[in-house]
């Protein structure tokens, strides 16, 4: 199943050990292929100075990313490493629409926590 899911909630919710270390490597290659081949440049947004269909499709890992890094117990998405994507991610999130329309972060913790927790047995479904 893990196979078939985006790599960063893999990381989040159904996995740990040495499952989780690969996926931590593999994150990291992600990211700094993001950071490279998207960002290059200047640019505010994957598109330029406007937000692009690609800025919406990432913009699921701008807002919950932290929140993964949070609940994982890791810090990948360090600004020294990645300063573009953590540039882009802030212009992401600081657009009013955007802005207005993220989830609630603590209720976000609460049901992503709850989902690790019954994926790896923690505590039952």
């Amino acid at each position: 199943m893990e196979d078939k899911i985006p790599i960063f909630y893999a990381l989040a919710l159904f996995i740990q050990g040495e499952e989780q270390d690969k996926a931590i490597k593999d994150c990291l290659e992600l990211l700094r292929t993001i950071e490279k081949q998207g960002l290059e440049g200047d640019r505010k947004f994957f598109g330029g100075t406007n937000i692009s269909l690609t800025d919406l499709v990432f913009g699921l890992m701008a807002y919950h990313w932290e929140v993964i890094e949070e609940i994982v117990g890791v810090n990948l998405m360090e600004t020294h490493s990645f300063p573009r994507l953590n540039a882009w991610a802030e212009n992401f999130k600081s657009v009013s629409v955007i802005k207005e329309s993220l989830p609630d972060r603590d209720i976000l913790v609460a049901r992503l926590k709850e989902r690790r927790d019954v994926r790896l047995g923690v505590i039952s479904s």
